[in-house]
């Protein structure tokens, strides 16, 4: 299923404007990053790309099928971001591409001095909880998910970078950083969510994880879960947020819906089932709750299983 987190497309060149039908480039050029918009409006195979600096990739429109690291690839859609390492060649296939339904991607080249700043304020300001660990961009969790914050700080991103002021490179840098931070909280994430039983001995958060993943039927607490990480509950509350980039209230709250998602794929389960099945006890709360981080209702997404 499609990210429901797409940042907002670009307006598209007019056919007689473009100088190519396939990955047609516009480069906006800042202090730290480059922004390049692709677009693509025919049919094409193996079309190879690379860049000298570490790129971040965002699908805006279409759909690409991507060949990275040699030998993966995997279908790139409108919501997902996709990190790819300097001088890393991506070799890309445009299955769906047409003059009615052209794709669209940004990519962002990150200046290595950037990210080099980046996380040396974050190892030197705000260490990761655990001492044997430290922030990076993690390569081998390339293929992302957007989130809401990370969509809503790219789409600023390309709105500074396409804008004409004064202040444009001040601004550009405030939020590329933002946006580093961001990928790498949802890095951490995703990581410990894929992960946890390995690290469950060496990792705090996932302990937590595991907790929250066996008790998602019951009611759990704050006071439990930094009780589990021996951390003070406001230590924790803010540890937490600041390696998993949200608060482990939401995280409790997606994981709820996340278990909800699943027991609705089996349509012998009734809406009222899933809702008591994952500790929510009043029905039109599990209906606003799911609305809001899924951004349709639990029958809406019955009907996309259709």
């Amino acid at each position: 299923m499609e990210s429901k987190f797409k940042p907002r497309p670009l307006p598209l060149h007019d056919e007689k404007n473009l100088k190519t039908m396939v990955e047609n480039r516009s480069v906006y050029t800042l202090r730290h990053c480059e922004l390049n918009v692709f677009e693509t409006h025919q049919q094409s195979e193996k079309v190879k790309l690379k860049f000298d600096d570490m790129v971040l990739t965002t699908m805006m429109r279409g759909k690409k099928v991507m060949h990275l690291f040699g030998s993966q690839h995997f279908d790139y859609l409108p919501g997902e971001s996709v990190i790819v390492p300097e001088n890393e060649e991506m070799i890309i296939d445009f299955p769906e591409a047409n003059a009615a339904n052209p794709t669209q991607c940004i990519a962002l080249a990150v200046d290595s001095g950037m990210l080099s700043d980046t996380l040396s304020l974050l190892n030197e300001k705000y260490p990761k909880v655990e001492k044997n660990e430290s922030w990076d961009i993690d390569v081998s969790c390339f293929h992302l998910q957007n989130t809401l914050q990370i969509t809503e700080t790219i789409d600023r991103l390309v709105h500074v970078s396409t804008e004409n002021f004064a202040a444009k490179d001040v601004i550009a840098d405030f939020t590329l950083k933002e946006l580093l931070i961001r990928l790498m909280q949802t890095q951490a994430r995703n990581l410990i969510l894929d992960n946890y039983h390995k690290h469950t001995s060496t990792n705090r958060f996932a302990a937590v994880v595991k907790y929250i993943k066996t008790h998602i039927h019951e009611e759990i607490t704050i006071d439990q879960l930094s009780n589990i990480c021996c951390m003070s509950r406001p230590n924790f509350f803010r540890c937490f947020k600041r390696e998993f980039g949200i608060s482990p209230v939401e995280f409790i709250l997606n994981e709820r819906v996340k278990s909800a998602k699943q027991l609705l794929m089996n349509s012998e389960v009734t809406i009222s089932q899933a809702c008591y099945a994952i500790g929510i006890n009043n029905l039109s709360y599990f209906f606003k709750l799911f609305k809001r981080i899924e951004g349709q209702t639990p029958n809406e997404f019955r009907k996309t299983l259709n």
